[in-house]
């Protein structure tokens, strides 16, 4: 009975190969967490609580900590509760609920960074505009659109895989339930929802680096007709941070993907843990970037900081 078996609950292997490992292997998973619930807190506070920060930039930045937040989140402390407690069972309904949130926000992370690439066009190439065409509640329908387009196109996918019939073995090889791991567990043929995966991943990854690269195409193109190199280095370091994480996002994603549907002779434990870092080292790293980069950044964080160093003083 195809209900009866999908309502069984599936079991996470962890790191497979490494299960006498895993109160070690915890603890820089741990580590990650830890600093990106820090991390990107603090970036969300700065921008709330500084009213320099209230630009449609920092706005773009806030959407990007959250996202990192859910991220993390979705995937970590059911990591660690396997780790720490051999906590395996993972529900059927758990399972694909955790699948949709990893995927969907990573659609959504690709619209935002295609935001901000539009965002640093307009700033740089359209400065006098820029005030009259991103304004803080375009901004938000932004977000609202990329968040409304990520979970539209896993919503079908989500109603595909769960439809499939579940008869072999509950065990998943991986630390999440990972898209590939999960399907190969079907005795029903998958061909549709791979079909459809592999076509939604196509068109929106590939739609979306073709944008930020003409973006950032065509800024360069303008910084370098700057008459003041203080200008052009301005500009260029404005657009650093930016480009660190969009390089960070479709590099590690596209390795991880990759890693996941051709082994090229990698042990199944190191497929496993490219993927749990490819969804854990980057928010973490995020906040870190915006901190070195981002002066008026560093500044809200700092004068948070202050704020709450003073606060805890006059309460002792």
């Amino acid at each position: 009975n195809r209900s009866d078996t999908n309502s069984s609950p599936f079991l996470l292997t962890g790191i497979p190969g490494l299960e006498a490992l895993h109160m070690w292997i915890s603890i820089p998973f741990c580590f990650t967490y830890i600093m990106s619930l820090l991390g990107n807190s603090m970036v969300l506070l700065a921008v709330r609580l500084e009213k320099s920060l209230h630009e449609p930039m920092y706005y773009f930045i806030s959407m990007l900590a959250v996202i990192d937040l859910i991220f993390s989140t979705a995937v970590v402390p059911k990591m660690l509760g396997i780790f720490w407690l051999d906590s395996r069972e993972i529900g059927f309904e758990a399972c694909f609920i955790q699948m949709f949130f990893i995927h969907t926000f990573t659609a959504v992370e690709s619209g935002v960074l295609l935001a901000m690439s539009f965002d640093r066009y307009i700033a740089i190439c359209k400065p006098l505009r820029y005030t009259t065409i991103l304004t803080s509640s375009r901004t938000i329908q932004i977000g609202l659109l990329s968040l409304a387009r990520g979970a539209g196109v896993m919503m079908p996918l989500m109603c595909l895989l769960t439809s499939l019939p579940y008869c072999k073995t509950r065990v998943i090889p991986h630390s999440y339930c990972e898209h590939m791991a999960v399907v190969e567990l079907a005795c029903a043929d998958p061909a549709a929802s791979d079909l459809y995966s592999l076509t939604v991943a196509t068109l929106l990854v590939g739609t979306d680096s073709v944008f930020i690269t003409l973006s950032y195409g065509m800024i360069l193109r303008s910084v370098m007709r700057l008459p003041s190199p203080k200008a052009r280095l301005k500009a260029l370091r404005t657009c650093g941070s930016h480009i660190s994480i969009i390089l960070l996002f479709y590099i590690g994603g596209l390795l991880s993907m990759y890693l996941q549907m051709f082994s090229f002779g990698l042990a199944p434990h190191l497929q496993v843990l490219v993927a749990d870092f490819y969804l854990t080292v980057p928010p973490m790293l995020n906040p870190l970037i915006y901190g070195m980069k981002m002066k008026q950044i560093q500044e809200g964080i700092f004068k948070l900081l202050g704020q709450l160093a003073g606060l805890s003083i006059s309460q002792a």
